[in-house]
């Protein structure tokens, strides 16, 4: 069992920036998968971005450039660094990890005023 705890959401203007965390009740070092997805309202959850325990990292065409995951082992904890944000960006920030299950976090609100 995994319970993931996301934090940092909150409100910003286009064009700032917002890091987004996500702590975990196991050693990471053992999660091969985690990602972050977002849905935004009336639309399906899209997946953002993916870290993996061998360092690989992958993003959605629309995030690239933009955003960063990175994953402290240390603190069980997986990040995702928003830079440059833009009205579409609003959503629900969601924290998955993947080990013999699927995990999802509560979430937590990002909305960015134009």
């Amino acid at each position: 069992q995994v319970q993931l705890v996301e934090s940092g959401g909150g409100l910003v203007q286009a064009g700032g920036s917002l890091r987004l965390s996500c702590a975990a009740s196991a050693n990471i070092d053992s999660i091969n998968t985690m990602c972050w997805y977002r849905q935004a309202p009336g639309e399906q959850r899209e997946l953002v971005a993916t870290t993996t325990s061998g360092a690989l990292r992958n993003y959605a065409y629309n995030v690239k450039g933009r955003f960063t995951i990175s994953r402290d082992n240390a603190k069980n904890t997986v990040y995702l660094q928003m830079n440059s944000l833009k009205p579409e960006d609003t959503a629900v920030y969601y924290c998955y990890a993947h080990r013999l299950a699927h995990y999802w976090g509560q979430g937590t609100q990002v909305t960015v005023s134009s």
